[in-house]
């Protein structure tokens, strides 16, 4: 009451200035440029009463909010932050647990490459008392055969050299070259063949296939190795082999052009007339200008170690970064 008694005060002095502006104005009216201000006059009027404006505010507000189409609602400020803080803490709960499967993942790939690595080292094992096992005589039933891979076999008989076949391209197996090769992305082996030759088991009365060993590709055609052609009949060691399926970007056989690219035991026996039966010839029966026999690979891949670091590598790291950002965080933050 007070404010609007002095804003009434201050209201009834500049009506008092401006009577005065508006005496003057008449006094002057004769002078060039001086005449009556309008509006003057209305200014001028004393207020009715000190409490004239106070009331002249309230009908203003009082008009505002009594305007039709405006409907005063209560602020959602507080439940709009509610909402939001309860959709953030569940989007990061869920995030919590999503990310924790990428530990746990890595862990349970880890623990099978584990098992893994202990069922490869015992096919290694096994594999090596096979290829160490004395020879024993070849069975021609194919059942048996299929569960002797890799085991020296023993037979007798001479060769058919007219019917040769020629796996192609190879390189002679070396362990010492290819220990100090490993690694580089080229080699300095020299390409070649395998020769495989019809051989007739006198004994059995069968005709097998057997791959007498590595000839450098000046030396495929048999012309230029007169000198190894083997003649009559021969005590024979190898290794039973079975046949191979054809491996992604490997080329097709051509039988037609006496190129093969893997073993196929059923189409090299028909082109021979022999059995579906081979054998790799041991470095025993190696002669001068022959073939160099004892090519075969008797290896196994084992990197199960490698992945076995990687992944329990990869749980642990994975783990830390989980435990740092959900479990370690200053709480509320």
């Amino acid at each position: 009451m007070a404010a609007a008694q002095r804003l009434g005060l201050r209201a009834a002095g500049l009506g008092s200035l401006l009577r005065a502006a508006g005496a003057g104005s008449v006094s002057g009216a004769g002078r060039p440029g001086w005449g009556r201000v309008p509006g003057l006059d209305e200014l001028s009027r004393p207020l009715a009463s000190p409490q004239a404006p106070a009331r002249a505010v309230r009908r203003s507000v009082l008009g505002v909010i009594s305007r039709p189409g405006l409907v005063w609602r209560p602020s959602r400020c507080g439940s709009s932050s509610a909402e939001a803080t309860a959709t953030k803490t569940e989007d990061d709960s869920f995030l919590q647990w999503f990310l924790l499967l990428i530990p746990v993942t890595a862990f349970g790939l880890g623990t099978w490459q584990v098992q893994r690595r202990k069922w490869k080292l015992q096919l290694i094992a096994e594999l090596e008392s096979r290829v160490m096992a004395e020879p024993i005589p070849l069975p021609t039933d194919p059942m048996e055969l299929k569960n002797l891979e890799y085991r020296p076999v023993k037979v007798r008989g001479h060769f058919d050299h007219s019917k040769e076949l020629y796996m192609m391209p190879r390189t002679m197996v070396d362990p010492a070259r290819e220990a100090r090769e490993a690694g580089r992305l080229s080699s300095a082996a020299e390409s070649g063949a395998y020769v495989v030759t019809p051989f007739h088991c006198t004994a059995l009365g069968v005709t097998i296939l057997v791959n007498r060993g590595f000839v450098p590709r000046k030396k495929v055609n048999p012309d230029t190795r007169r000198k190894g052609q083997v003649e009559g009949e021969v005590d024979l060691v190898g290794m039973v082999r079975l046949s191979e399926t054809r491996k992604p970007f490997v080329p097709e056989n051509n039988p037609e052009r006496n190129h093969w690219y893997y073993r196929d035991l059923e189409a090299m026996a028909r082109l021979t007339g022999a059995e579906p039966i081979f054998i790799d010839a041991d470095f025993e029966s190696t002669v001068p200008g022959g073939p160099i026999g004892g090519q075969t690979r008797v290896t196994l891949r084992n990197e199960h170690m490698q992945y076995i670091i990687t992944w329990y590598g990869l749980c642990a790291a994975t783990s830390y970064l989980w435990f740092k950002k959900f479990l370690s965080r200053t709480p509320g933050v």
